[in-house]
């Protein structure tokens, strides 16, 4: 008898993923519960939480299975997953967040490693997982937190002295304002086909947590300030394909809060970003730190950052970074790496960085002008290069850059800005500052500004310059090796275009002496 429901069973769930229902995922085959059948409305009205918690407990409870919300809008606050569970969202079913902040919870993380400063950033979220094993979020529905309405509810109650945030800052706020999805000590987690939208907080937290996969997701953040469209915190084993995502913040972004951890063998390919910060980002949280990660075949949009931000400035270890097929346009920057000391006992360290084949239109106006949010602008200044640094005794170790086009504005002008090539000894290092591409203010190349570098290779870059720029293209500040190879400039920049100060072990193929000038 035993035999014969197993038997039936395994061809219910044949006959489940032939018609679409049933998806793959890490949850482990099992019955499959529809919440409606438990009681649960759909008006976007009713509050669903203790039913879909409780419809979630029995799947888990009973070896597993597939959780099906059904087409509806179904309204919850906090729900927690549990192992084995794989959440399907039907075409036209939605996990409505609550816009009470009170219906929201944080997951009872006792055990987790500590981190070394205290979180200032919400715990709280939709739905949350701890020690949640073979979990899985898939189907062709959405999880909407209706974000801007919860964030303004969060901001009423600041302010009628209900809920108060010491550090509250009116476009913040954002201890109580719950994530999306918060996600910490899983294995097995699957991310697939679903849309994430309009989180009050970030969008896709996940910390500490081993083979995790993102695919085919569709992520928008923009209800409200510091809306991350991903954030993927010392998780090992990843691989983030196939994903649209558009972030009021920064896109998809690798965090390190844990001394002693790191993101590790990270796979993110084949996906398009939209933000209104850096389209893909390493920090800037690096108490830990980034290795063995691939980036491959991103195409990136009116994104008002870095289409590529590297940084270690809490201590974090970076390297092993292969970053390749980077096609940008409409984005305020390009390359930005960088070592920094903002925390820890030592700097960190940032090495074996390749970057190639990437192509880059930076325009002159904000590439952020159309959004609802924009993203605060420093005060008046030029385009800013591309940059990679270190600072004085760290440097930033072996860097290839190879088959990289980017083409800049122009349009610089002294009365916005000016620095003085006679004063790159005096341009500020600005240590313990947060890391970001505008960081030191006016700089003094138009293309890239390099410094406290050991073991730099430059092949086959192109730079572009839409009108005049009165900076040279290439400023090179205490670099210790440096390989150049064709250098394609535009072609009434033919003198003086590659600074030098303080610089050894300096290549160049072919020659181009007219090219360079030395500087002390």
């Amino acid at each position: 008898m035993m035999r014969i429901i197993k038997n039936i069973r395994m061809l219910l769930m044949i006959v489940l993923v032939t018609l679409g229902v049933y998806s793959n995922s890490f949850a482990q085959i099992g019955k499959v519960y529809n919440i409606e059948n438990y009681g649960a409305i759909g008006d976007g009205k009713t509050m669903n939480t203790e039913v879909i918690q409780n419809v979630i407990d029995m799947a888990s409870k009973d070896g597993g299975g597939q959780v099906i919300i059904p087409e509806g809008r179904f309204l919850t606050g906090t729900v927690e997953m549990k192992s084995n569970v794989e959440l399907y969202l039907q075409k036209n079913g939605v996990l409505l967040g609550s816009t009470n902040p009170f219906h929201y919870r944080s997951p009872d993380m006792k055990g987790r490693p500590e981190t070394p400063k205290k979180d200032d950033n919400s715990q709280l979220a939709l739905v949350i997982a701890y020690r949640a094993d073979n979990i899985s979020i898939t189907g062709k529905g959405e999880i909407d937190g209706q974000g801007l309405d919860l964030a303004m509810s969060v901001d009423s109650l600041h302010h009628a002295g209900v809920v108060v945030d010491p550090r509250y800052w009116t476009r913040t706020n954002e201890k109580y304002r719950p994530k999306l999805i918060r996600f910490s000590c899983c294995k097995n987690v699957s991310l697939t086909q679903a849309t994430f939208k309009n989180s009050s907080c970030w969008g896709i937290s996940i910390e500490l947590c081993e083979r995790l996969v993102l695919d085919e997701i569709t992520v928008r953040m923009r209800a409200y300030w510091n809306n991350d469209g991903m954030d993927i915190t010392d998780c090992r084993n990843v691989r983030i394909t196939n994903c649209d995502v558009s972030s009021a913040d920064d896109g998809i972004c690798l965090k390190s809060y844990y001394p002693g951890y790191s993101n590790d063998s990270v796979y993110i390919a084949d996906c398009t970003v939209r933000s209104g910060a850096s389209a893909i980002k390493f920090g800037t949280a690096s108490y830990g730190g980034f290795k063995n990660i691939t980036i491959e075949n991103i195409k990136v949009y009116d994104t008002y950052r870095s289409a590529i931000a590297i940084e270690s400035v809490d201590g974090g270890v970076i390297e092993n970074i292969k970053v390749s097929g980077i096609d940008a346009k409409n984005t305020g920057n390009a390359i930005f790496i960088r070592l920094g000391h903002r925390a820890g006992n030592t700097p960190g360290s940032v090495k074996n960085v390749h970057i190639s084949d990437m192509r880059v239109k930076i325009p002159f106006g904000r590439p952020d002008i159309n959004y609802n949010l924009r993203a605060e602008e420093p005060a008046y200044h030029n385009p800013f290069p591309s940059s990679v640094t270190g600072i004085p005794g760290y440097y930033v170790e072996n860097v290839v850059l190879e088959n990289i086009e980017i083409t800049y504005p122009g349009r610089a002008s002294k009365g916005d800005g000016y620095f003085s090539l006679s004063r790159l000894g005096k341009l500020p290092e600005k240590i313990k500052n947060y890391p970001e591409f505008s960081m030191f203010g006016e700089l003094p190349a138009w293309g890239f500004y390099v410094r406290h570098v050991k073991g730099i290779d430059m092949k086959n870059i192109s730079l572009r310059l839409d009108d005049t720029d009165f900076r040279p293209a290439f400023v090179f500040d205490d670099v210790d090796g440096l390989d150049m190879e064709k250098i394609k400039l535009p072609r009434d920049k033919r003198n003086g275009q590659i600074i030098l100060r303080d610089v050894t072990g300096f290549r160049m193929y072919p020659s181009q002496e007219n090219l360079v000038e030395v500087v002390k």
